[in-house]
């Protein structure tokens, strides 16, 4: 009984877990599209299907190719990867759309601004 009470916890914790993961990426999210020139999310629906796709897209790239999209943390290959998922979540979510120069601006102000919020922001 008490292993049963454990696994709940467990699961329910991680439950709150990716949903706070996805709060701050679509936070992080809107905070690079707001000073990004040619990046735009018209509402709050669009950015948060956006933090939802960036989010998917990192986890199966980390998963089949062992690789991590993150503009800072992995050099000029996670720099690149961020750049393409940034740039390819737009054909997903109707109401984003970006440029390929925006998308490239927009990697390196997304990586600032997730290294300045706290918290262990593991998307993107």
């Amino acid at each position: 009984m008490a292993n049963n009470q454990t696994n709940t916890r467990t699961t329910g914790n991680t439950a709150w877990q990716i949903i706070g993961r996805l709060i701050v990426a679509a936070i992080v999210l809107g905070i690079t599209a707001f000073f990004t020139p040619g990046f735009h999310i018209n509402n709050i629906w669009s950015l948060a299907l956006a933090a939802v796709v960036l989010s998917v897209m990192d986890y199966l790239i980390v998963k089949f190719t062992g690789l991590e999209a993150s503009p800072f943390g992995k050099g000029f290959v996670g720099f690149v990867l961020s750049v393409v998922i940034l740039y390819v979540t737009q054909f997903f979510v109707a109401g984003y759309t970006i440029s390929w120069l925006a998308a490239i601006i927009g990697a390196l102000v997304y990586g600032i601004v997730a290294y300045l919020i706290p918290g262990d922001q593991n998307t993107m």
